[in-house]
C-alpha cells in the first residue's frame, strides 16, 4: 500500500527498490529554514544490513505487511525445510537459502517464528538459545574443570561449537542461536 512519510512508524516495513527494509528508528524534523523532513534508520529484512535515509516530508513510500506466525519445524527434504502452520495444519516448505544459519539449531518438532510477505517466506527466527546434546567430542580429561581450554563438540543438528574441556557426548548444553557460543550445561 502507497503512502507517505507520515505514516512511518517503529517496526514499519517499507518496500525500496524491490527489497524489504524494517523501520528501526525515525525522527520528523521541521528546521527553522527549509521543508521538514524524516531521518531513518533501517534494516535490510533478509540480510540484516543497517542504512540510514532521510526523506523529505510527503514523499511517497510503498508500506508492506509482514506477516509473523509460529510454526513447526517437521523435517529436512532434500535442499528445504519443512514446516507446518500451528493453526491450521498446513505443510510448506522453506528453500534452505532463505532458512540459513538457523538450520543449525533446529531439532524435528521445535516451533519458529516464520516471517511471510504475500505468502512468501521471508526469513525464519528462532529462540535466543536452545538445548543441544553433543554426540561427538573427544573424552574429557579429570582435572580440567578450572582451566579455559575449549575443544570441538558436535551437536546433534550436525553443528560443531566449542564446549568446555570437561564437557563429554551425551551432555545438553544450551547454544546461543545468533552467535552458535556455548552458553552452559543443562542438567536434566
Amino acid at each position: 500500500m502507497a503512502s507517505d512519510t507520515a505514516d512511518i512508524r517503529n517496526g514499519a516495513v517499507l518496500n525500496i527498490d524491490g527489497q524489504l527494509w524494517t523501520v528501526i528508528e525515525f525522527q520528523h524534523v521541521k528546521p527553522g529554514k527549509g521543508g521538514a523532513f524524516v531521518r531513518t534508520k533501517l534494516k535490510n529484512v533478509v540480510s540484516g544490513k543497517v542504512v540510514d535515509r532521510t526523506y523529505n516530508a510527503g514523499t511517497k513510500l510503498e508500506f508492506e505487511n509482514v506477516d509473523r506466525r509460529d510454526y513447526q519445524y517437521l523435517y529436512s527434504d532434500g535442499d528445504g525445510f519443512v514446516f507446518m502452520d500451528t493453526s491450521d495444519y498446513d505443510q510448506f516448505t522453506v528453500p534452505s537459502s532463505i532458512v540459513g544459519d538457523a538450520a543449525n539449531f533446529m531439532l524435528e518438532n521445535q516451533n519458529v517464528t516464520i516471517a511471510m510477505n504475500n505468502g512468501n517466506p521471508l526469513y525464519v527466527e528462532l529462540p535466543a538459545s536452545v538445548v543441544l546434546e553433543i554426540t561427538y567430542t573427544e573424552p574429557g580429561l579429570q582435572g580440567d574443570r578450572s582451566t579455559g581450554g575449549t575443544k570441538p563438540a558436535t551437536v546433534e543438528t550436525g553443528y560443531q561449537i566449542q564446549v568446555p574441556l570437561f564437557l563429554e557426548t551425551g551432555t545438553k548444553v544450551k547454544v546461543d542461536t545468533r552467535t552458535g557460543d556455548y552458553l552452559g550445561r543443562v542438567n536434566d
